[in-house]
């Protein structure tokens, strides 16, 4: 692959699921996040709001994706992540890079990352921001 089409396209053959675990009902973020993923060239599965830690691991296993996106604004985001890195583990998919975004207060972050998180993205961070750190990690 040439370099301009990996720069235009820089997910360009990663599989990434994107997640909306919990109760919480708002997905506007998770959707602009999950097309913005597409047009960097990476295949995304959008699981739905109101999904279980279980259901979400099981659809990344499934779909055998490099990378697990949750979304999540409910505030109960550490546990949230345990439950899914914890159900990921489970199923053998130690190699599942786990990102969070949503509403993450910085106080968090050095949690989420000891629990295995390989990126946190807040709300105000630009689009194209994401995508490189994505790529970046999934190189």
């Amino acid at each position: 692959m040439s370099e301009a089409v990996k720069t235009a396209r820089p997910l360009s053959g990663k599989r990434i699921l994107v997640g909306k675990p919990g109760l919480d009902g708002h997905d506007i973020g998770a959707k602009i996040v999950a097309l913005t993923l597409r047009d960097a060239g990476a295949e995304v599965i959008y699981t739905g709001l109101r999904r279980s830690p279980g259901q979400i691991a099981q659809v990344a296993v499934d779909e055998g994706v490099h990378a697990v996106g949750l979304s999540i604004l409910s505030g109960s985001h550490k546990e949230l992540v345990a439950d899914v890195i914890a159900e990921l583990h489970s199923r053998k998919a130690t190699d599942v890079k786990v990102f969070v975004g949503g509403t993450i207060p910085g106080d968090d972050h050095a949690e989420l990352h000891a629990l295995g998180v390989a990126a946190i993205f807040t709300a105000d961070m630009p689009l194209d921001t994401v995508v490189a750190r994505l790529a970046e990690q999934l190189a």
